[in-house]
């Protein structure tokens, strides 16, 4: 069933500035200086949790969503930072000309952060933010592999076995779409879920688009319990066994989140 951070949204924003704290900025940080001076932007940005910990380094931070009331409330959270010029959220689509014209090559980061798997022809997407970066600049992905457990983003439902039942999703569209009705879920929650099946994406996809993009992998990491799963599910953060990460198609099954750097 909908988890308490589906529906308090300080709680959500909290959880993600500590995630963002702990997991994604060290990870970045790994191959990619940040600091004073470093521009990031974020896609899909939500409430701005996630940006929150490269503002506290001094970076220029860049927010934008396509979700009208998210971007109300990073103006509500962080608005002493947008006031004091260290972040901006824009309610925009990327695509859009004058989006393109002000941020051509401006980029050092940009951060997908369990965005990418709901942006549709991702072939098209991943290639175009090339557009943004710097020379040397780099994009952080971080997603939740369809094939697994929670792939479809299930966990979402507002009943406790249609939320709760893992692998489902991969079945046939209309098997998975009866199995939400017959489990008593609303028409915009199947919708929500129905759009998921429509931009999922796997690792051995994600990899192929990457590489015919001309971007090569800078560094991965697979995990085999997500690090936001111990605010979810109360599980630890743990990382996937090397043997898994090796072995193409069952490694989505069994990896629950994957991290990319590339440039």
């Amino acid at each position: 069933m909908a988890l308490k951070q589906h529906t308090d949204h300080r709680l959500r924003y909290d959880q993600q500035v500590e995630n963002s704290r702990s997991f994604v900025l060290p990870f970045i940080e790994r191959t990619k200086t940040i600091g004073p001076g470093t521009e990031v932007l974020e896609i899909g940005c939500g409430e701005g949790g996630v940006l929150t910990p490269f503002a506290e380094r001094g970076c220029h931070c860049v927010g934008v969503d396509l979700d009208p009331p998210r971007i109300v409330l990073a103006h509500e959270f962080l608005g002493d930072e947008i006031a004091a010029g260290k972040m901006e959220f824009l309610l925009k689509n990327v695509y859009d000309d004058d989006f393109l014209a002000r941020f051509k090559n401006h980029f050092d980061i940009i951060i997908l952060k369990d965005t990418i798997e709901h942006i549709p022809n991702q072939e098209k997407f991943i290639p175009y933010l090339k557009n943004f970066l710097k020379q040397g600049g780099q994009i952080f992905f971080g997603f939740p592999p369809w094939y697994m457990p929670f792939g479809g983003h299930q966990q979402l439902c507002l009943h406790k076995l249609t939320s709760k039942m893992p692998y489902y999703h991969i079945l046939p569209r209309p098997i998975y779409k009866g199995l939400l009705k017959l489990g008593g879920e609303n028409a915009g929650t199947i919708e929500m879920l129905m759009e998921i099946v429509d931009t999922q994406i796997t690792i051995e996809r994600f990899e192929r688009i990457i590489h015919k993009s001309g971007l090569k992998v800078v560094q991965k990491q697979h995990y085999l319990i997500n690090p936001i799963y111990r605010y979810k599910f109360g599980l630890q953060p743990r990382k996937q066994l090397k043997l898994i990460t090796w072995l193409p198609y069952l490694r989505d099954f069994l990896t629950t989140c994957v991290y990319y750097t590339v440039q």
